[in-house]
């Protein structure tokens, strides 16, 4: 007898060549009686066929039998082309970023649905376990495109991260030291930039000094230090997360525009809603826009440009956590696993994230604990 029934649709946002689930994590579901349908050619972007889906034990369908489950597994949230799949006996699991998204916000609530946000499972500690492998690639990505878009060719700068010898490097600014920012800043301080890097947690920031052997200009974020170091800087990283929240907004358009001429702004917080007054939202096919002589890099989906890797790290992170929802069901397994909690975010045409209930007042909002009995 089938447990539950769990379906893994193709992804439909521009270049997102992620998938919910690998082959192995097929197995693992279906290993324990769970029937897994996946629409035909998801995996395709990510080097996965369906030959190899089927191997490990799933059922391939088309979008609307991948969607008809009970529980559907993705990685981005869904388009407007997709909300008509939305109803009230359906469980979602995966990113929703919805503080920055009213549409999305108004269609969960409207259907019903059920919806569980990786972004914001959250342990004890305060770490965020499904939002950390991602966090990883966009950071290391984010000073790979940021060096990309500093050539002349490309409108930057014409700098060169590492220099050469008798040349000073670039200067890289790093706003905000969790999960992205800390990748960022290794994968910088490789290339031999000479980084600043700035976060509220001074503890944060002492280990980073600790780690680096004082290599790397470590800065407590206030206005004054923001402004001082983006004003220095040739590349500037975005990186700061409120969990649920809306990304506050750190860098004006006045000090873009007192930047220097060709410098580049990644902003990794955009799912958010951007950490930097002039970010909007971008794709993979056109990623960048030009901001008082400045280029923004503002792709949505960054690790989706990098999908193999990112579906791999991403499932290492999601099954257990899927497998107790597919086990226990979602209430039991909150009940089971407080880490779940912060993430149930729309149950029964109620907000249920207090961050996005923050971002929307006028959204009916109801507490997790009043569906848990």
């Amino acid at each position: 007898m089938v447990r539950m029934i769990i379906g893994v649709p193709r992804e439909t946002k521009n270049h997102e060549n992620r998938v919910g689930l690998t082959p192995s994590g097929v197995f693992e579901l279906t290993g324990r009686g769970h029937a897994v349908v996946v629409e035909r050619g998801a995996g395709l972007g990510a080097a996965i066929t369906d030959d190899e889906y089927v191997a490990a034990g799933a059922t391939l369908g088309d979008v609307e039998a991948a969607w008809a489950a009970e529980m559907v597994v993705k990685v981005k949230e869904p388009v407007e082309a997709e909300y008509h799949h939305l109803r009230d006996d359906l469980l979602l699991f995966t990113y929703l970023h919805i503080a920055a998204d009213r549409p999305l916000t108004e269609a969960l609530v409207a259907s019903g649905t059920t919806s569980i946000a990786y972004e914001t499972v959250q342990l004890a500690d305060g770490s965020l376990p499904l939002l950390a492998p991602m966090s990883e690639v966009a950071g290391r990505m984010s000073v790979m495109v940021g060096s990309y878009h500093l050539m002349g060719a490309h409108g930057g700068r014409g700098v060169l991260l590492g220099g050469v010898p008798g040349v000073r490097p670039a200067k890289v600014t790093i706003i905000g030291a969790g999960q992205a920012g800390t990748n960022a800043l290794g994968q910088a301080y490789a290339s031999g930039a000479d980084v600043t890097i700035l976060d509220l947690s001074i503890p944060r920031l002492r280990h980073i000094d600790e780690i680096y052997g004082g290599k790397v200009k470590t800065v407590v974020s206030n206005a004054f230090e923001i402004e001082q170091s983006v004003l220095e800087a040739d590349l500037v990283i975005g990186a700061v997360l409120l969990p649920g929240r809306k990304a506050p907004k750190l860098v004006s358009h006045d000090l873009v525009r007192r930047m220097k001429p060709g410098s580049v702004l990644v902003d990794i917080a955009i799912d958010q809603g951007g950490c930097f007054e002039d970010s909007r939202p971008t794709t993979h096919d056109d990623p960048t826009y030009p901001v008082e002589g400045s280029t923004f890099y503002c792709v949505a989906n960054m690790p989706g440009g990098f999908a193999s890797t990112s579906t791999l790290a991403l499932t290492n992170a999601t099954l257990p956590y899927v497998v107790a929802v597919a086990e226990n069901g979602w209430e039991e397994a909150v009940r089971r696993d407080p880490a779940l909690l912060p993430a149930v975010s729309s149950v029964s045409g109620r907000l249920t994230h207090a961050g996005t209930a923050e971002a929307f007042p006028d959204v009916p909002f109801a507490e997790v604990s009043s569906f848990l009995g």
